[in-house]
């Protein structure tokens, strides 16, 4: 990374969430999604984020890095704390996440109509979600029912539930006649 980072914090769809991004790829083969910072051992950003109280996840996307912290503190002070961890984590050079580590993606056998699924959320609705420093994962399909996980700024938004079925069930339904719902895990 240049010594001249100037991070730019835009709001989310969740009053909980700000996406932090800098105009440069951090990570090529995200995203990861930290839900405390037990769960931040494979990454050295995020952990120096949890350090900062009230910070409770952590979203590691490409080129941006979403926080959301608990309801009963305020972005004020917070914002400012996260902005200054960030910019001195990247201008250090310190690695973002460790070379082993691996984003949690459902793997396994995937038929014709979870192709197709995929297909949709990758191209149309993730890079939408991603401009509001969040990202849907496909969990999986049955009996007609997507299965998908909120990450980042989509995690606990208020507006997740309509997006979730006026945006991407309806999408899903159009395109792909044997979806009959679309779910989020909690």
């Amino acid at each position: 990374m240049s010594d001249a980072i100037n991070i730019t914090v835009e709001p989310t769809p969740n009053p909980n969430s700000l996406k932090f991004s800098w105009g440069a790829v951090i990570v090529d083969n995200g995203p990861f999604d930290f839900s405390s910072a037990e769960s931040a051992s494979d990454s050295p950003l995020a952990q120096a984020l949890f350090c900062q109280q009230g910070v409770v996840g952590v979203f590691i996307g490409a080129d941006f890095v979403t926080v959301t912290k608990h309801p009963n503190v305020a972005w004020e002070l917070l914002q400012v704390m996260v902005s200054g961890a960030l910019k001195s984590h990247l201008e250090s050079g310190g690695a973002i996440i460790h070379e082993d580590a691996q984003p949690a993606l459902v793997t396994g056998n995937i038929e014709d109509v979870e192709v197709r699924i995929r297909k949709i959320l990758d191209e149309q609705i993730r890079p939408a979600v991603a401009m509001d420093g969040g990202d849907i994962q496909y969990v999986g399909f049955n009996a007609g029912v997507v299965l998908l996980q909120m990450k980042g700024a989509c995690h606990g938004c208020p507006s997740s539930a309509l997006t979730l079925k006026m945006g991407i069930e309806t999408r899903l339904k159009e395109a792909i006649p044997e979806v009959v719902e679309v779910t989020a895990l909690a």
